[in-house]
């Protein structure tokens, strides 16, 4: 530790005679240093302002561009508010009409909803009665058979009745 330490106060001493040998140098050198760096730093001080103003002028253009598109994309937007409406305008009287003609098929719809039931109602009830119409049309077919034949049985029978007394009172004279 102590070498190290004795190096350090050496380091320090040799840091020390380099600071007193340069301010010892001509006042000239230290003049022209402090111009070069005093140009040097305005130099560096101008280029930073001018690119601040390049930055500021980058800056101020896209802000135009985007205003400008803003103000385009304001106008389109109108237009198509514009559109939209002129849209409506001529969808509007056909709207009209279908929504007119949607309730009156609802109402339609509402009318038949009950007529259909009393037709399927009425239709079963015309089977019914065309069952029973039937039914008494041919047991009326059937009557009638049998009145025609009793009818033509009856004929016959008084027929030969007839012929028997016709025979009868020939057989008189």
């Amino acid at each position: 530790m102590q070498q190290g330490g004795q190096q350090m106060e050496c380091g320090k001493e040799q840091q020390m005679q380099l600071v007193c040998v340069r301010s010892a140098s001509t006042g000239e050198e230290a003049m022209a240093e402090w111009a070069a760096e005093q140009s040097s730093s305005r130099s560096a001080l101008s280029l930073f302002k001018e690119k601040e103003e390049e930055i500021e002028r980058r800056k101020l253009e896209v802000r135009d561009k985007v205003f400008s598109m803003l103000g385009r994309v304001e106008e389109e937007t109108k237009r198509l508010a514009v559109i939209r409406q002129e849209l409506e305008v001529m969808a509007d009287p056909t709207r009209r009409e279908v929504d007119a003609i949607r309730k009156r098929i609802d109402k339609v719809n509402k009318q038949l909803k009950p007529l259909g039931k009393t037709c399927l109602r009425k239709e079963k009830e015309y089977k019914m009665c065309l069952d029973a119409y039937n039914e008494k049309s041919n047991e009326k077919a059937t009557l009638v058979n049998r009145l025609m034949e009793l009818v033509s049985e009856s004929e016959r029978l008084r027929m030969k009745k007839l012929e028997e007394l016709n025979k009868t009172i020939e057989s008189l004279y």
